[in-house]
């Protein structure tokens, strides 16, 4: 609890000094990093009262409250949260606004003229900055209609305001962005430099009679008859159709000649009520983020791994949170039927958070795009000419003795049972000489088989010694002790690893013999698992139940089964960061070992999280701290088995 309250104040602290750099023009962070905080700290603490308050402006300028409240509004960050918000708003039509990446700016009116022009502030009071917004392009000092009348209106009208493109580019390329000049430019004590600024408006509130509009998109409809810049309206007719818009929107939104973060759904209904409070819940801003963008597909790459053909789609090069990327798996088949990818798509590749990107949607072309070009599956295995298998969920060569499914089984063993001296050079070349066609043949290499891999036959007839070749035969004889998920992820069967097999052992399939007598119902069964997965294991099994029988009984292997014991026993461990003492594949086995297990990820459940930064800000120490998992050091890691 003390971590967790250390974190919540740790953000808040955060929070506010962001909010004041952001509004007084000098923005230290992305909108992305500041949503990231402020995200973390209403899944720690929603009612914690930082969540609640807008911001605070600067002391130059005299205060004024506003005639609307100009809170926060409410976010998705990708279309899963934009669709769990539209299950519970329904409208008939969603009206969708660009989101102006500017500073906002409320316009106040006594019978058409403007008295006053105040910032956001903190949401209800903010600084009044009149003189210099009179030289705004796009505010009105009185408001006439489009045919020269008056307008008799008291109330206020806001906006954003912006600095586009080119006047960024040409005069203020110092800055920056876009949005922070405009916010230092606005809130001049001389007002110098306002008059490159643009105001763009969005809403509107009459104080005195009745409104000039009867819904949101009437709001527009007047504010441009009084010769208003008007934020661009698109009318949706379910929330499928708003997603599709966004991706739209990301796709052309360079070509703007302003910046935008996102879009804003509301329903045609005027709601004052809920727009009154310090977050709206009937709008939302949809927002756009640094790890999605979107590119075209140039070409599909089938990458082959032992039996099983996997497609990756080669598109434009983007970039994404900071990194280029032009490539992403389509998984299977299945993915690129679901998905709809062709050759020239136009795609909305994801990151998220997720170290290796994914193609989330494809943008639908109008009509029958020539410029697409469908897909074609490989039908032949590359090594053996079998023809492939199409199971929709898997691509795949279904010939046994195929030698890239074997050369693929053996280099697998080693990596998993962790026989480092053993390259795969090494390997290929035995298994080219035919000296390798199994993992039992791994364990018949001895010295005088591996030497000639080492020494020249001039120095094999010298009778030298090969210190490689030793080393190697050692290394090879000191891992025939092995676990039962070691043992069984290293036959290479498609989708079984390590972790998959540890879920089965917790869950009573914790001997060979338990496994083999296993059917796809009782594994399916197992929490993780499902009908696919277990199918291909129950497969797997039964094809290399003949080898794994041999090495268990011959003693080559000595399985480690059953229950688990030792220090670490139904401890999971996960780490982070660098170890001082050990590389963290050696910490993970010690873990294994002592008879814990090792996620790759902090999850509920988990038991220590292991990292001699304890105090650093990633994203698994605040996972840890949300869901209270303890984070130890490496020196309190090893002092748990016994070894400090």
């Amino acid at each position: 609890m003390d971590s967790l309250e250390k974190r919540i104040e740790e953000l808040s602290a955060l929070i506010q000094r962001y909010q004041k750099s952001y509004y007084n023009g000098e923005g230290e962070i992305s909108d992305a990093e500041f949503d990231a905080l402020w995200d973390e700290l209403k899944g720690l603490d929603p009612e914690n009262e930082i969540l609640h308050k807008v911001g605070a402006d600067s002391i130059n300028f005299a205060k004024a409250k506003h005639v609307m409240p100009m809170g926060s509004q409410e976010k998705a960050a990708n279309p899963e949260e934009f669709l769990a918000w539209a299950s519970k708003h329904a409208y008939p039509e969603y009206l969708v606004e660009l989101k102006l990446d500017g500073a906002s700016l409320e316009l106040q009116y006594e019978k058409g003229r403007l008295v006053r022009a105040v910032t956001r502030g903190d949401g209800s009071l903010g600084d009044v900055i009149t003189a210099n917004a009179l030289k705004m392009q796009g505010v009105r000092p009185e408001l006439f209609l489009e045919d020269g009348s008056p307008v008799d209106f008291t109330g206020g009208i806001r906006g954003e305001v912006i600095m586009t493109h080119q006047v960024h580019d040409s005069l203020f390329a110092d800055k920056a962005n876009c949005r922070n000049a405009a916010n230092g430019l606005m809130k001049r004590k001389d007002g110098a430099g306002s008059e490159h600024l643009t105001l763009i408006t969005y809403d509107v509130w009459a104080t005195e009679g009745n409104q000039p509009y009867d819904d949101e998109e009437g709001k527009l409809v007047w504010l441009k008859k009084c010769g208003f810049n008007i934020v661009p309206l698109k009318i949706c007719r379910g929330a499928e159709e708003v997603i599709a818009f966004r991706a739209h929107i990301m796709e052309v939104r360079k070509s703007f000649d302003y910046d935008i973060d996102g879009l804003v759904i509301k329903e045609r209904r005027v709601d004052h009520e809920d727009a009154s409070r310090d977050r709206p819940d009937r709008q939302i801003a949809f927002k756009f983020s640094l790890e999605e963008a979107v590119t075209t597909v140039r070409k599909v790459e089938w990458n082959e791994a032992g039996a099983t053909y996997t497609p990756v789609a080669v598109f434009d090069p983007v970039d994404l949170n900071g990194t280029t990327v032009q490539r992403a798996s389509l998984v299977n088949p299945n993915t690129i039927e679901a998905l709809g990818v062709k050759i020239g798509s136009r795609v909305v590749v994801v990151k998220r958070g997720e170290i290796i990107p994914k193609i989330e949607s494809v943008i639908q072309a109008a009509g029958n795009d020539a410029s697409e070009v469908p897909l074609k599956l490989p039908e032949k295995c590359s090594a053996c000419a079998s023809t492939l298998i199409n199971e929709g969920t898997r691509l795949y060569c279904p010939n046994k003795s195929c030698s890239k499914r074997i050369l693929h089984r053996l280099l697998k063993w080693v990596s998993v049972v962790d026989i480092r001296d053993l390259g795969e050079t090494l390997i290929r070349s035995l298994f080219k000489d035919g000296l390798l066609k199994s993992v039992t043949d791994i364990y018949s290499l001895t010295e005088d088989k591996l030497t000639p891999y080492f020494l020249n036959s001039e120095s094999i007839k010298d009778e030298k010694v090969s210190k490689g070749a030793k080393k190697v035969a050692l290394s090879i004889q000191n891992h025939r002790k092995v676990s039962l998920a070691k043992f069984i992820a290293g036959f290479d069967i498609e989708g079984i690893g390590e972790t998959v097999v540890e879920k089965l052992i917790d869950g009573g399939f914790n001997t060979l013999e338990k496994l083999f007598a296993s059917s796809s119902e009782q594994i399916e069964a197992v929490y993780g698992f499902a009908e696919v997965m277990a199918k291909t294991l129950v497969e797997g099994l039964a094809e290399n139940k003949s080898e794994m029988e041999n090495l268990v009984k011959s003693g080559i292997i000595d399985l480690q089964e059953g229950e688990k014991t030792g220090n670490l026993a139904n401890l999971s461990f996960c780490f982070t960061g660098e170890l001082t003492s050990m590389k963290r594949a050696d910490a993970q086995n010690l873990v294994k070992e002592a008879g814990g297990s090792v996620k790759s990820s902090v999850v509920k459940g988990l038991s220590y999280l292991v990292t001699n930064d304890t105090t650093s800000g990633s994203s698994k120490n605040k996972k840890a701290a949300t869901l209270g998992i303890p984070v130890i050091t490496e020196k309190e890691f090893l002092a748990l088995l016994g070894r400090s």
